[in-house]
């Protein structure tokens, strides 16, 4: 992990001289939550919990501000017969005016499974520390370049047990629902053979087509559309992560992420699946985006 780790910070030399976000950072915080100590971050598990100390620690290194003296929003909600707690995170960077955006990920993933093979966790490296990781390195860098909106920072629990944490927040929304102009989600955004990262929810609003164009046109990646027309079938992606929940609301949203790989939740998908240079050059896209909306 060391040798690789050294790897992944010597490959960003080369974007030294118009880097904007904290790539050393960026994967020691991937790294961190989907170490083996998390045990895979499963909603209600001691390793879930040990990642919300871990973004708490980060929240307030950052200097987000609290909404209500507090980062933290627990729920509770059934499954299987079982009462579950989960615990959204969030906090905000002010901006110039009195509408928001939503910037989201989830940071849970699936926990630990019995089984005949060597590896019972399940890291979940892309999915999501990938994400988590990215909205941190943008909180680092908004909190000192103050945006146009006011930005929400969101790290959604229990996603994988059917977006529960989306559906509490948005239940409870800090802020008005009218004055939230968008919800930017990340889920799985830290390797793509083919360079691709996708870009959904414009088939839904098309206003926000415009945004996306001039990022790709600097980017460093591709950003298709897509995966968000009903003909898509299993593919449409509208549905599949917590941004639905703002969708169901009326809440403009795009959605970042990558085609299933072959990792996916496997125990396989570890830190030392991450491609850094397509990690990074992802992270970068999704700042020129919200850049972009906040002009």
């Amino acid at each position: 992990m060391k040798k690789l780790l050294a790897l992944c910070i010597g490959c960003f030399t080369g974007f030294a001289a118009f880097a904007q976000l904290d790539s050393v950072q960026l994967m020691k915080d991937v790294k961190t939550l989907s170490d083996d100590k998390m045990e895979g971050r499963e909603t209600g598990s001691r390793g879930n919990r040990m990642a919300q100390f871990y973004l708490l620690d980060r929240f307030k290194q950052i200097g987000l501000k609290q909404f209500v003296n507090t980062y933290e929003q627990p729920f509770y909600f059934s499954r299987k017969g079982k009462r579950i707690m989960g615990t959204n995170l969030y906090g905000y960077v002010k901006g110039r005016t009195d509408s928001f955006l939503v910037i989201s990920a989830h940071y849970d993933h699936v926990g630990m499974r019995g089984g005949s093979g060597p590896d019972s966790i399940y890291n979940g490296a892309d999915d999501n520390a990938s994400g988590v990781a990215v909205l941190l390195a943008l909180a680092k860098y908004y909190a000192v370049h103050p945006p146009r909106y006011t930005l929400v920072f969101a790290a959604f629990d229990a996603e994988e047990m059917g977006l529960q944490g989306a559906k509490a927040f948005v239940a409870a929304l800090p802020v008005p629902a009218g004055r939230i102009v968008a919800n930017v989600n990340m889920d799985m955004v830290s390797r793509n053979v083919q360079q691709q990262l996708y870009v959904c929810g414009t088939a839904h609003y098309p206003a926000l087509k415009p945004f996306v164009t001039a990022a790709a046109a600097r980017s460093r990646i591709a950003l298709p559309l897509g995966h968000d027309r009903a003909q898509d079938g299993p593919q449409n992606w509208t549905a599949q992560s917590d941004h639905f929940e703002f969708h169901k609301k009326n809440i403009p949203f795009l959605y970042f992420g990558v085609e299933d790989h072959v990792d996916y939740h496997k125990p396989t998908d570890e830190f030392s699946r991450i491609d850094p240079s397509f990690f990074y050059r992802a992270a970068l896209a999704i700042q020129n985006v919200i850049s972009e909306m906040n002009r």
